[in-house]
């Protein structure tokens, strides 16, 4: 195993462990696994493409460590009430129409080219920055405190990465309709 699909595994191994330092309180330390394992999916992408190490098992790794992750750490973190239900819902939603219509599109035609986007990559940023930022509220104010960090949470931060989500979902929608036949 080379080292990018080592550092996917390493997300992947990662993502129980935020788990569990989040439902248990442990806000601080579940924001320094959540920032390690943001930090392996910068390296792994990078890593593999500067020497040329992609491989046919890391372009399934990698997509799946970063969906585990958002989507854990949405689910989680909604559980606990510190981002938005509906925000949740449009990341999960999102994501999982993607992969239906993946597999779908796999079913038909026997193989699977997805292009990353921009707006895709855009997109992750966004929910990964989110999650941090909310673990950061939580950690340094508590749950529900007043604060600017926490407004934003609430309101324009949300509402760009519920925008970026709806928008490159629609975007890869689109995408996965192209060159279908009837």
């Amino acid at each position: 195993m080379n080292l990018p699909n080592a550092l996917s595994v390493i997300r992947i191994l990662l993502v129980p462990l935020f788990l569990y330092k989040a439902m248990t309180g442990e806000i601080g330390f579940a924001a320094v696994v959540y920032v390690t394992a943001a930090v392996t999916d910068g390296l792994d992408g990078f890593i593999a493409r500067f020497w040329h190490l992609q491989t046919r098992l890391g372009v399934f790794l990698d997509p799946l460590a970063d969906k585990l992750l958002i989507a854990t750490s949405y689910i989680t973190l909604a559980t606990l009430g510190m981002i938005p239900l509906w925000l949740t819902f449009a990341v999960l939603s999102k994501d999982v129409i993607v992969a239906l219509g993946s597999m779908v599109k796999y079913l038909m035609e026997g193989s699977l080219n997805i292009r990353v986007r921009a707006i895709g990559k855009i997109t992750t940023f966004f929910q990964f920055v989110y999650v941090l930022l909310a673990l950061i509220s939580a950690h340094a104010f508590g749950e529900g405190s007043e604060t600017l960090l926490a407004a934003t949470l609430e309101g324009p931060l949300a509402y760009l990465t519920g925008a970026f989500t709806v928008i490159s979902g629609a975007v890869y929608i689109i995408d996965g309709f192209r060159g279908l036949e009837d």
